[in-house]
């Protein structure tokens, strides 16, 4: 039975299919944003600005993929990603070029968001001993090796995580580039009916995703989140309406339903649940 690369019996299968992923996915981008090089590529090579949704949904679409994904599915996205890194190029501040898969991005990247999905979901309310929080770490060292990371070289616990950040501190640095993702991320320009829902996505999830980054990434960027005490509890109650929707709808609602068509692939016991999370 081919249950991919993680399988049903990860911290990642479980806390993956968490509704407060999407929260935590743009809490991302925004932390991402604050590595100068990186956040440069993402504005030289992307067109997010007049596809406001493709990177967020392409980025959901690997997530997905790797997480619940069959192995040839996981491969075939691992060798897209690292063509297209392959072909990209960057300039710094110095006018400098640079490859956009230079480890250190490539790392920058991955502990940015994997640190986001695990402290914003914690955060929101999912309950995670500290040992599968390093369980957690280290079964991501698997989806850094993908895009072509040294797994040894991939922080895998909680602890070398906070180390990792610590070292790279001095590197980070609000950017008129990371400018342009704030504005981007708070109120994308986003045409028709998805106009309409602007006013309820800036404050639910755009300014709530910036307000639950790490304090040490919000005073980088300078701009003022919401109080601690209330972006937990919006992020908490967000996540509780979410939960009211029927499971298999909520998934179905990721690009490509991956977590759904893992259960159509292995049955109905590898459905997400908090039973199936691994001591």
């Amino acid at each position: 039975m081919d249950v991919g690369l993680l399988g049903p019996g990860t911290v990642t299968w479980q806390l993956h299919a968490d509704p407060a992923m999407w929260v935590a996915g743009i809490a991302s981008l925004y932390l991402q944003a604050l590595h100068p090089r990186a956040v440069a590529a993402v504005v030289q090579n992307s067109n997010f600005q007049e596809d406001p949704l493709g990177r967020l949904l392409r980025t959901a679409n690997f997530v997905g993929t790797v997480s619940y994904g069959s192995t040839e599915e996981v491969e075939h996205a691992a060798a897209r990603v690292r063509r297209v890194h392959r072909t990209l190029r960057g300039k710094d501040a110095t006018g400098k070029t640079f490859r956009i898969d230079d480890p250190e991005l490539l790392l920058w990247v991955h502990c940015a968001e994997v640190h986001c999905f695990l402290t914003v979901l914690r955060r929101a309310g999912y309950r995670l001993t500290d040992a599968q929080a390093d369980r957690y770490y280290d079964e991501q060292r698997r989806t850094a090796a993908l895009v072509g990371l040294n797994e040894d070289e991939v922080p895998g616990s909680t602890r070398g995580m906070a180390d990792y950040f610590a070292a790279t501190l001095p590197e980070l640095k609000r950017t008129a580039d990371s400018e342009v993702v704030y504005r981007f991320l708070h109120r994308p320009p986003v045409d028709g009916v998805l106009r309409l829902g602007l006013d309820a996505y800036e404050p639910l999830l755009g300014h709530l995703a910036y307000s639950v980054q790490p304090q040490w990434a919000i005073a980088l960027h300078g701009h003022r989140p919401y109080p601690e005490p209330a972006a937990t509890a919006l992020l908490r109650a967000v996540r509780t309406a979410a939960l009211l929707v029927p499971a298999p709808i909520r998934w179905g609602v990721v690009p490509d339903g991956h977590v759904n068509k893992a259960i159509r692939r292995l049955g109905l016991r590898v459905a997400p649940r908090r039973s199936l999370l691994p001591s």
